[in-house]
């Protein structure tokens, strides 16, 4: 199983707002960066819609560490959607992108890994101008 990196950040300019996601995919030496967003969201859905692109993005199964600033989406992979699931998602906030992350996450060994954000942390860092610039072309519509 290859071993695969997924960094991620999310941005919302408004909460709800214009946002955007970043992703960097690692593979050894390899990168792929996925970005998008929506025009109108909020910061959690962006946080976890770059970890389920950047999974989608995947041709095959991995061990993939996720390494996200959001502290909803690392804990809710690593401890809450166990719950979740046998709630049938009652009372949980977004459960469409829930539900989108255990389709897009089977057949791969998930580890999920929090770091503080706007602490210097490199790819973190990148993430974050990428989900920014990407909010930021939902924003002035420049999307298309």
């Amino acid at each position: 199983m290859k071993k695969i990196t997924l960094f991620s950040d999310g941005s919302a300019l408004g909460n709800p707002g214009p946002g955007g996601y970043g992703a960097i995919l690692r593979y050894g030496d390899k990168e792929r960066i996925i970005s998008g967003g929506e025009a109108h969201t909020t910061n959690n859905r962006m946080e976890l819609l770059g970890v389920i692109e950047g999974l989608r993005a995947l041709k095959e199964p991995c061990d993939v560490t996720i390494i996200s600033d959001s502290s909803y989406v690392i804990r809710g992979i690593n401890e809450w959607l166990e719950g979740w699931v046998k709630r049938s998602f009652a009372k949980v906030k977004n459960p469409d992108l829930w539900q989108e992350y255990l389709l897009v996450c089977a057949g791969h060994r998930i580890n999920g890994v929090w770091v503080r954000g706007h602490n210097g942390h490199p790819e973190n860092e990148r993430c974050d101008i990428i989900a920014k610039e990407a909010a930021e072309k939902f924003k002035k519509g420049l999307n298309n």
